[in-house]
């Protein structure tokens, strides 16, 4: 997902950070420069090349400051496109030594061997301060190929305000709270109480919630036509046919459209990740410092509350040679450093993944401090090299099933037959 500007008010933030700081704000040094001359790393960076990636340049001079024996060339890389770009380059020539890379991209390149093994390097050597579920994420077949360096989570986005006038003090718990609070603020406010974008990231807490998943990687069963999932699927559809719901919208300005509504207050809530803050923050609702809202997506029938974890990881490429390798894992390990992270929370209003980076400068952010209160919802992806490609199938049949095309029954069979597909060894239902 792509995040937006930094809020105006961190820029004293980061004033103080950097001076705090110094010019070096990564964690690790490295020995002077050998007498054959640095070595110099190619890291593709798939950062949002107007708000994010200016961040990263600043720390890859650091890096290069304190560690004057490696250079850095760095490529802003166009995320779209990215994944076959690295695995184009990988088979071939060109690959990367560093590839900021989507956690759903980990485990398929570690499968296909493109990744080196962090594992008792450098890169790693921080690892037990960063959260678990994001080290598990980057996990595959129990070696370490990604240092987690930014993450995020959908969480229940809501207008306080809104919620207020309608006599609601607290988020709902389950979605049948949150189905009773949107009828009552429509009642009682004239502005509808909840939207859903209809794609299949928004639709995992739902899953979740009735203890299911896209697929059984334990008992290698594909899972998204269970009994479970239509459960789920069935009560994403009740929702959205509720009163004080907005009707859903399934063309290509649906999501913009969403957001335009709820940042102007003719929505009171929303299912949303972190890479929103900064927009919200700007929306007409949200001037006053405190009305956004964020608390953990509804439980399901399961009774629990279940979002998906997204974010990059930083992985080294199985194509370097020795010393390049060495390079990329310290560089990974500053990127990756507290110090860094802080650095870039400060800077692009994105989530750390170490507990150690959520300094006082970063939660200053109401949207940080937020979100990293819902993080323990947060369910890592299964080390499962397909895994990111079941969405596919699964969004298509969503919006048929949302649009009355065909039943809950019907599109998650023709999902099932899709994963299947992709895994033809995962036992059916």
């Amino acid at each position: 997902m792509r995040r937006g500007i930094a809020p105006l008010a961190l820029a004293a933030a980061l004033t103080v950070l950097l001076s705090a700081c110094g010019s070096a704000v990564g964690g690790t040094t490295g020995s002077a420069a050998n007498a054959t001359g640095p070595v110099t790393i190619t890291w593709w960076d798939t950062s949002d090349a107007v708000n994010e990636s200016p961040a990263f340049k600043v720390l890859v001079a650091d890096f290069e400051k304190a560690n004057p024996d490696v250079k850095v060339s760095y490529v802003s890389t166009p995320f779209d496109g990215a994944r076959d770009r690295f695995q184009a380059a990988s088979d071939g020539k060109g690959a990367p030594d560093v590839l900021r890379a989507d956690v759903g991209w980990t485990a398929g390149f570690a499968k296909a061997g493109y990744l080196a093994p962090l594992d008792g390097t450098p890169a790693a050597a921080d690892s037990a301060k960063f959260q678990p579920q994001l080290i598990e994420q980057a996990t595959y077949h129990g070696r370490l190929y990604g240092m987690p360096q930014v993450t995020d989570t959908l969480a229940l986005m809501y207008n306080k305000e809104l919620f207020a006038k309608a006599g609601i003090t607290k988020a709902p718990a389950t979605w049948d709270d949150l189905r009773t609070d949107a009828a009552r603020i429509k009642q009682r406010t004239g502005v509808d109480g909840f939207a859903f974008h209809p794609q299949d990231y928004y639709a995992m807490p739902f899953l979740y919630g009735e203890g299911t998943d896209l697929v059984d990687v334990a008992d290698k069963r594909i899972t998204v036509n269970s009994a479970a999932a239509v459960r789920a699927v069935d009560t994403i559809k009740d929702l959205v046919s509720s009163p004080g719901v907005m009707e859903i919208d399934t063309s290509d300005k649906g999501y913009a459209n969403v957001m335009t509504a709820f940042n102007g207050g003719q929505v009171a809530a929303i299912i949303q990740g972190p890479w929103e803050n900064a927009n919200v923050f700007q929306g007409s609702a949200f001037q006053a410092n405190g009305n956004l809202g964020i608390a953990p997506v509804p439980a399901g029938g399961a009774g629990r509350p279940g979002a998906p974890l997204g974010g990059h990881n930083l992985v080294a490429s199985a194509r370097s040679d020795a010393a390049h390798l060495a390079a990329a894992e310290r560089f990974i390990a500053f990127m990756t450093s507290a110090n860094s992270q802080t650095f870039t929370a400060v800077k692009n209003a994105t989530l750390p993944t170490r507990a150690d980076a959520y300094t006082a400068d970063v939660t200053s952010n109401l949207g940080i401090a937020g979100y990293q209160k819902v993080l323990p919802a947060g369910r890592p992806r299964p080390a499962l090299a397909e895994y990111s490609l079941l969405y596919g199938p699964f969004g298509t049949e969503l919006i048929k099933i949302l649009s009355g095309q065909e039943s809950t029954r019907q599109g998650l069979d023709k999902a099932a037959a899709e994963a299947r597909k992709l895994l033809p060894d995962y036992a059916a239902q």
